[in-house]
């Protein structure tokens, strides 16, 4: 499994460890992913998804797992966030009719 976030595929950056001397060394700055679980009011239905706290941080502020897919674009979204999202949206234009 790799490290990256289950909703929006954010994954590690590179970048240079600088020491005194100003030597460059490679390094690599990791993903802050969190384990969770997320709940989906329209499938009453729950998620457990490897998530980036920055992308917790923007689910909460959206006001949970629908809105927030609903929003963000499907190119932008990971295959597992897009199944998701297509399950969500086919429920609620069920609901709709």
């Amino acid at each position: 499994m790799s490290r990256s976030c289950d909703l929006t595929g954010k994954i590690h950056q590179t970048g240079h460890n600088v020491s005194h001397s100003n030597i460059k060394t490679k390094r690599r700055f990791m993903v802050n992913l969190n384990k969770v679980t997320l709940r989906s009011e329209v499938l009453n239905k729950n998620f457990r998804l490897r998530v980036a706290a920055s992308t917790l941080r923007t689910v909460d502020k959206h006001g949970g797992l629908d809105a927030f897919l609903a929003k963000m674009s499907t190119r932008k979204l990971t295959d597992k966030a897009s199944k998701i999202k297509k399950l969500i949206e086919k429920n609620v234009s069920t609901l709709a009719n």
